[in-house]
């Protein structure tokens, strides 16, 4: 399978000269602090637009890291061990890309190795990774499998992810206890009910 293209630093396809400068984009937060009917001089308010830069720099740092750089260092030692290796329940804590609004759950991961096996620490980034941008639910799931799938070339993957989305549950339609679950499966774990089914029940609660 070839490389997702998400899998690259994002800051690649945008040319940095043409990104905002540190003070342009407090700036912009002032301007929405006046938007909402504040005054952005008051002292509460003196240092929140440096403070949510900050804050910007932390939730969104995956534009800066490469899923397929973090997954290139494999090991071959595994004496035959060809059984799923599962990370269950992964924190995601993501912003989706139409409200800017968090959404927070768990991701499981699983691969069945065909002749690699990655840190276990790298899936977890890998997943942190993609988190760590505008999503949406779904276009994360796919991104983390085909990450996972370009970089191990396994003989299946799988992932679950599920979480409560805060653009649903503080706006809109103000349901606050409806979590979303995506799924995702390639290889074996597609073509075998019973292995799928396996990974689920492993993974739930």
């Amino acid at each position: 399978m070839s490389q997702d293209p998400a899998a690259k630093p994002l800051l690649k396809a945008v040319n940095d000269a043409a990104r905002p400068s540190h003070a342009q984009a407090m700036e912009a937060v002032q301007t929405l602090l006046s938007f909402i009917g504040e005054d952005p001089s008051r002292v509460g308010l003196r240092d929140t637009p440096r403070r949510v830069i900050d804050a910007y720099a932390e939730w969104f740092a995956g534009y800066d890291a490469d899923p397929a750089k973090i997954l290139s260092k494999t090991f071959e030692d595994i004496n035959g061990y060809d059984d799923m290796v599962i990370l269950r329940k992964i924190d995601v804590e993501s912003h989706c890309e139409h409200h800017m609004a968090p959404f927070l759950g768990t991701a499981s991961v699983a691969y069945l190795p065909a002749e690699n096996v990655v840190g276990i620490s790298k899936l977890a980034r890998v997943v942190e990774i993609y988190a760590k941008r505008l999503q949406n639910q779904e276009n994360l799931t796919t991104q983390i499998i085909n990450a996972i799938e370009s970089g191990l070339k396994p003989r299946g993957t799988a992932v679950m992810i599920e979480a409560v989305h805060q653009c649903m549950s503080t706006r809109g339609v103000h349901h606050a206890n409806v979590s979303t679950i995506t799924t995702r499966f390639t290889g074996e774990f597609k073509t075998n009910p019973a292995l799928q089914e396996r990974f689920l029940n492993l993974v739930k609660d």
